[in-house]
């Protein structure tokens, strides 16, 4: 996907102009769940091409989603890491595994509570209410600066 194919002032189309591409999502996903190589990350998405897989790496560096570490100097290796900018993507995973759960002809994963087992929601938090909230707007961000 070409830079910036949405051209709207809009959190949702601008973070898809980072993300949305094929296999964007799933190779952060396949590092937030521990695969940190190439071969690894590959391994988990077996039908990615090694090729698409060396430009969702270098571009997801390049937009600050994740780090690479040389830990190879002959051959040339990397070990791959998420920023936090990556790592909060988490909740949006999460996201997609509700709705998949809801959704979805078939179920393959859902989120469960560890020290229970039972399944879990997300919800939104107002910090200053210090309380779960229902009733959220979606509002524009005021343009702060000044001419």
């Amino acid at each position: 996907m070409p830079k910036n194919i949405y051209n709207l002032d809009c959190n949702i189309a601008q973070t898809l102009n980072i993300v949305g591409d094929r296999w964007s999502l799933m190779v952060i996903h396949e590092i937030l769940v521990g695969k940190k190589t190439f071969n690894e990350i590959k391994q988990g998405l077996a039908t990615i091409s090694a090729n698409v897989l060396s430009e969702r790496l270098r571009q997801l560096e390049e937009d600050g989603l994740i780090v690479s570490n040389l830990y190879s100097a002959h051959p040339p290796r990397y070990e791959y890491e998420l920023t936090e900018s990556g790592r909060d993507m988490e909740m949006i995973f999460h996201a997609f595994i509700l709705w998949g759960e809801k959704h979805l002809d078939k179920c393959y994963k859902s989120l469960k509570h560890t020290a229970c087992g039972h399944e879990v929601e997300l919800r939104h938090y107002c910090p200053h209410c210090e309380s779960n909230v229902d009733d959220i707007t979606v509002v524009p961000v005021e343009d702060t600066k000044q001419p």
